[in-house]
Order: structure tokens, then sequence, then C-alpha cells
């Protein structure tokens, strides 16, 4: 899900172009970029609905999460929020009480088997403090009080361009490998409060297994476990 809200704004110089950096070397939004839902499309009720499952039959199956209780997954969540909320479009917010009912209707309905849940924004940290669900993993970038900081400016946009925290994961990611054994655990610890700013917590009472084996690779990574099944795969 992406506003697209800055590639073509007339306010953006370099039309069509995102950076994450003032050099400008990586165009952030080149031909590789692939988005389920833009624009108008991104609101409060398609997120919980893409989350639960409750789609209109019409919604094609690239706009569906289809998962089942095998799947890990990964909800990556950032932009402006506040005690228990995060913006959408600047015009309507989800609670962190929209985002424990819609996991739970994700545990009960089988759609996972573990959740990775990541939020950089202001207080991130009360986003997940009602989730109730199990196999649930959660960090925030900033505690309740806190503000989440932005990095790097372009002048000549004359806005930030990237987070700290965001910044601080990709660091890191760009010096793992696809067999890389890095765990859960050496991600978390990696950041450094003096450079974000504010202080990361995360919550892990929900989820039942040592972070320090818990590999990145099983909510990060392009390998996935198999299962081999000996009778035919019922087709629908």
């Amino acid at each position: 899900m992406l506003a697209d809200d800055f590639a073509c704004d007339s306010r953006n110089s370099m039309a069509g172009t995102v950076f994450n950096h003032p050099d400008r070397k990586i165009n952030l939004y080149g031909d590789k970029v692939e988005v389920d839902y833009r624009g108008y499309d991104v609101t409060v009720e398609n997120f919980i609905r893409l989350l639960t499952g409750r789609h209109d039959p019409s919604v094609p199956r690239s706009k569906r999460l289809m998962s089942d209780s095998g799947s890990n997954i990964l909800v990556f969540m950032t932009g402006h929020g506040g005690d228990q909320f995060i913006k959408f479009q600047d015009f309507e917010e989800i609670s962190s009480g929209d985002l424990a009912d819609a996991f739970g209707q994700m545990r009960i309905k089988n759609r996972y088997n573990e959740i990775l849940f990541m939020a950089d924004t202001c207080q991130a940290t009360t986003l997940y403090e009602r989730i109730y669900s199990r196999d649930f993993l959660a960090i925030g970038s900033a505690k309740r009080g806190e503000n989440s900081l932005s990095l790097h400016a372009d002048e000549l946009i004359g806005v930030s361009v990237i987070d700290r925290f965001t910044h601080a994961t990709l660091e890191f990611f760009e010096k793992v490998q696809a067999d890389s054994n890095a765990t859960i655990h050496d991600l978390f610890y990696k950041y450094n409060p003096r450079m974000l700013g504010s202080n990361v917590d995360w919550r892990t009472d929900l989820y039942g297994r040592d972070l320090r084996k818990v590999y990145l690779t099983e909510f990060f990574g392009s390998e996935a476990p198999i299962d081999i099944i000996s009778e035919p795969y019922p087709f629908v």
C-alpha cells in the first residue's frame, strides 16, 4: 500500500522520482516498483479487508493476501501517528484497537503462522499495546510520548526523505545475504537510541520462540520451508 502522493506532486521538482538520500543515486520509484493499492485505494477499510480477507468478489487475486496457517507475515507501517493511532492519507486513522481486532480475526481464520509487526511513527509502540493474538511479534521506533525522527533532508525539494528507524533497518539489511544466519535478535539489538533520537521497544509476550533462533529470512527472505505431501493437491 502506497499513498503515492509524492512522485507527481507539483512541488516535486524531479517529477516521477523518489529518493531516500540527498545524493539521489537510486530512484526508488523505478521500473521494479510494484504497488497493489495506491492513492485513494489506501484506506483503513481496505487495509482491514486485506488482513481479514473480507473482500468483494470482484477484487482481483493480486489485491488479496493469499495467506494461510503456514504463512509468516511482515507488516511494516510508517507515516504520521500518535498515541495508539496512525494516519491514512491525512484524513483518517487506524487505532490500536482496530489493529488488535484485525489480527484477532486473522488468527481465528488461520490466516497466519506468525506475524512480525514493525512501526515507524511517533509513539509507535502504542500501536501494538492492545494486540491479544498469539504468535505475534512487534517492534516500534518510539515509545509513548516520544517522536520518531527523520534523517536526511533534500534541500532541492525541501523535505526529509527518510526516517531514522527505516534508515537503520535498510542499513542493516544491506549487509545481509540471502543465505544469512542473521536473526531477529540481531536486528532488534542493532538500533542505536542515540542515532534514532528515540527508544525502540518490542513486544514478545505473545511470541513463543527465542529471538536468537528466529532467522530474518523467515520474514524477509526469498527462501521458504517446503512441505512435501504424498496426496494429490486438491485444486479448486
